[in-house]
């Protein structure tokens, strides 16, 4: 059917150009530009359109650079060579001057919809209406008194000079920043610097007096930087606010204005939109698109000189150009006699056009025009009022930038979210389900909640990327669910998404519904054997040294009492034969104070004890010293032995940064990243200047990514993430990852939304109301410790006791062996000693008998019991 409609179409203007074949002929230049099809297709359309039985229009077209002074005198004067009667055409400020001298000087009238220009030029007839009028009202209406003013210095200065002398007169702080020179290659990155300075600047208020290619093209970076959500307020200066693509900008939840000279719901413009949409594209470049502001003036321009020349003609005026067309170039310059008859009747003509009425004054600009007011709602460009020369600015609508209160019962939602463990997760049989019944999580159960309370229906969609959200730092484009917010690609994010200043900058978060921090994840260290002499751990190495220096320095002091304490000696008396003899014994020789103190020590006592004061000072001290030392001793051997203990390489984030041996990184795009990026702690900045630098990359693309190597690392990589995922991870199988440390800092997850979102107050009441009943702490109860894997309370990351094993006091048994062996060594020396000893007495003993048998025999009696006696450290001195 559109097609039979498109070369119905095409027919008809065929048959009207070969109905009007006979006329007379006015001819008519054109000068275009390069690259505005669709004006030159406007131009076309008009032609055949207004063409009447009386004349004809014949049009003589150029396109060129209109930059270029010497192409628009080339061409200009080729039109006037052939004998044209007026010429349609473009200019920019280069060649301005160039076009309005010629006019000028030849009596040439120049129809244009180019920028309006300043003063009283002759032969120009301005078709664009003038936009100061209307800026300025429209400035006042919202009450703006300090604001960045972007304008293209290639449209001329008349608008930014008119808007410094009224912010001279009003004190408004205007900042006005030329766009118009700054080079293709490098524009991108200059808009985003620029945008960024405004910023440091507060300046969240901007007017954008540029075409609608250069607005488009500022408008991206503003997009990309994030400068489009709420708090920013744009007008658009020009009158095509509809002619560019503003669904990026539109749920971004910034403010823009702007001005609407076509109304597509005047009945003349719909009818002819009609016609526009069933031309064929091919033969009429741009008609595949709505007609811009530029191409209706073109139309309407067309129109303008049918009338004119449809006056002449009743009028009998005669304006035809006979013999030599003449010489642009003439010295001195000959003017055309017509021209200026041929001006006049282009000023009086009043028609209806796209652009609405159209009226010039005695100078060719535009009078008596209006001017739709828009802005950009959540649902599209919509009409909040107009402005005329008599009205001045018309509100017709007064929920200005007012939030969309429709319902959202009959919306469905996009929820973004990502793939991460327990938040959201697929089934094991996901492949039997569709839509949100695929998943499974903390999230997912959270979004159901909130989809209950809030009253939608929502669809749960994965983000793209799999990332939580960042800022490229060259590019100032956000990833990941945030961008995803941003540029209008969801409605809400519903994930682990961490609260912080950069993203709440672009985006709405609701209450947190989980609090968290950043905490260290490591492998779990294998658990430690225990020694030989694991016996021995309880107390440290310098204990027991000090307990050995305090056994010999006791038992030194207590020989040494008991040498000069006479209380510590006694008289013995031994019977030698016939003779009684009476000696002075001391049993605390240098043998029998060490095992006295052993024997305290060991708490098994002894044979002996001091007899006087101060040997009994000594032991009782001893006794105290080692009542204490064995106490905490077993107290502490108990603790040893039946708890078995992991020594962790790290305990904190000061260990992680004063050593190079294990890497730690972050999660790359998220917000445990740019806490260290930002962070102006020196242990933290420390911590990111190795992330930063460390080769390979110590960043990874997931969470799983992240376990994974610090599962495969063998305890050289440490990976630090919320404290949430942390305590999940360390829940599930293989039980090898444990959390060291306390958190770095304290932050939350929330609920995000785009900036201006009609969704954001109530997601905000359901995450207090969820909280107050106690669902979230009942949620992370069953996907954190229900669904544990490694027992609860932490599994094996906590110590467990367990029975003894012989490897936890196998060095008390190799002390007892060694003892028993020292023992019978040490028997057989005193075996061997003894029995050398026997030999030499035996042997002294019969060559004694010989002399005397009586007395030797109880000499060796007296001899063999005394010796016996000192072995074992009792000394006797004859008195």
């Amino acid at each position: 059917m559109q097609k039979i409609v498109n070369l119905s179409v095409s027919f008809l203007l065929v048959l009207w150009g070969c109905a009007l074949g006979g006329s007379p002929s006015v001819q008519i230049g054109g000068l275009f530009p390069r690259g505005a099809d669709q004006e030159y297709s406007a131009f076309r359309i008009g032609m055949v359109q207004f063409g009447t039985s009386e004349f004809r229009l014949t049009p003589h077209i150029d396109n060129l650079e209109v930059a270029n002074s010497f192409a628009v005198t080339n061409c200009f004067c080729s039109q006037f060579s052939r004998g044209v009667y007026a010429i349609f055409g473009f200019y920019d400020k280069k060649s301005v001057n160039t076009i309005t001298s010629f006019c000028g000087t030849l009596h040439v009238s120049f129809i244009t919809p180019s920028f309006p220009l300043d003063g009283n030029q002759q032969f120009i007839i301005q078709m664009r209406p003038d936009i100061k009028g209307p800026l300025l009202s429209l400035i006042e209406y919202y009450k703006w008194d300090k604001f960045a003013y972007l304008y293209d210095s290639d449209r001329g200065l008349t608008t930014l000079q008119v808007v410094l002398d009224t912010a001279a007169e009003r004190k408004w702080q205007v900042t006005a920043i030329n766009v118009g020179n700054l080079k293709d290659e490098r524009k991108d990155e200059a808009y985003r610097s620029l945008f960024q300075d405004l910023e440091n600047k507060k300046e969240r208020r901007v007017i954008l007096d540029c075409e609608q290619d250069k607005v488009k093209d500022i408008m991206d970076q503003v997009i990309t930087i994030g400068r489009h959500v709420k708090g920013y307020h744009y007008i658009i200066a020009n009158l095509g606010f509809i002619d560019g693509d503003l669904s990026k900008i539109q749920y971004g939840g910034a403010n823009v204005s702007g001005f609407q000279i076509v109304d597509f719901d005047d009945p003349l413009v719909s009818k002819f939109d009609q016609r526009w949409e069933a031309l064929e594209e091919k033969e009429y470049p741009g008609a595949d698109s709505k007609i811009r502001y530029t191409s209706a003036l073109t139309y309407d321009a067309v129109q303008v000189m049918t009338e004119a020349f449809r006056y002449l003609h009743k009028q009998r005026i005669d304006f035809t150009r006979r013999a030599n067309n003449g010489d642009c170039l003439a010295n001195p310059a000959v003017p055309w006699a017509q021209g200026v008859e041929i001006e006049r009747a282009l000023k009086q003509v009043r028609v209806e056009g796209l652009t609405g009425n159209i009226q010039f004054d005695q100078h060719g600009k535009r009078v008596n025009y209006s001017v739709n007011i828009m802005e950009l709602k959540s649902n599209g460009p919509v009409k909040i009022g107009y402005w005329n020369e008599v009205d001045k600015m018309a509100v017709t609508k007064s929920d200005v930038f007012a939030n969309d209160t429709t319902g959202m019962e009959n919306k469905t939602v996009i929820v973004t979210t990502i793939l991460e463990a327990p938040y959201v997760m697929l089934k094991k049989n996901a492949d039997l389900f569709v839509d949100n019944d695929r998943y499974e999580g903390y999230c997912v159960d959270l979004a159901a909640e909130i989809a209950k309370h809030c009253g939608f229906k929502y669809q749960l969609k994965i983000v793209g990327d799999g990332k939580y959200g960042a800022r490229d730092a060259e590019t100032k484009i956000w990833n990941g669910m945030v961008g995803e917010l941003v540029y209008g690609k969801a409605d809400i994010a519903v994930a682990p998404l961490t609260i912080t200043l950069v993203r709440e900058e672009v985006i709405d978060f609701s209450k947190p519904f989980m609090s968290l921090g950043i905490s260290i994840m490591i492998k779990k260290p294998q658990k430690s054997k225990p020694g030989v002499f694991s016996f021995l751990d309880p107390l440290a190495y310098e204990i027991w040294m000090c307990i050995v220096f305090a056994y010999i320095g006791v038992s030194v002091v207590l020989f040494l009492v008991s040498r000069f304490s006479p209380y510590e000696w006694h008289t013995e008396e031994y019977e030698d034969g016939q003779i009684q003899t009476n000696e002075s014994t001391n049993e605390f020789g240098i043998f029998n104070s060490l095992w006295f103190s052993l024997g305290a020590f060991m708490r098994q006592g002894c044979d002996i004890s001091p007899r006087s004061l101060s040997g009994r000072i000594v032991g009782g001290v001893w006794w105290f010293f080692t009542l204490i030392i064995i106490s905490s001793y077993t107290a502490n051997l108990a603790a040893f032995l039946t708890v078995e203990r992991m020594v962790s390489p790290i305990e904190s984030a000061e260990d992680l940064a004063k050593q190079t041996e294990i890497a730690y990184g972050t999660l790359d795009s998220g917000s445990t990243k740019e806490f260290f990026r930002r962070s102006k702690i020196a242990l933290f900045d420390k911590m990111w200047t190795y992330m930063r630098s460390a080769e390979p990359s110590v960043f990874v693309k997931t969470t799983a990514e992240g376990v994974l190597r610090v599962r495969k690392s063998k305890g050289k990589y440490a990976y630090l993430l919320e404290s949430t995922m942390n305590e999940y991870i360390e829940q599930r199988k293989p039980c090898d990852t444990m959390k060291v440390g306390g958190n770095l800092d304290s932050k939350g997850y929330g609920i995000a939304t785009p900036k201006g979102s009609s969704l954001r107050n109530a997601v905000n009441l359901a995450v207090l109301k969820l909280n107050e009943q106690g669902l979230l702490d009942k949620l992370k109860n069953k996907w954190w410790y229900d669904k544990g894997e490694c027992g609860s309370g932490g599994g094996d990351s906590k110590e467990k006791t367990s029975a003894l094993s012989l490897s936890n006091v196998a060095g008390v048994f190799y002390i007892l062996v060694g003892g028993l062996g020292l023992a019978m060594l040490v028997a057989l020396i005193e075996f061997c000693y003894k029995s050398r000893a026997e030999a030499k007495r035996m042997k002294v003993a019969k060559n004694a008998q010989n002399i005397n048998p009586t007395s030797s025999q109880n000499s060796q009696n007296f001899a063999t019991y005394k010796e016996g006696y000192n072995v074992y450290g009792i000394e006797s001195v004859k008195i």
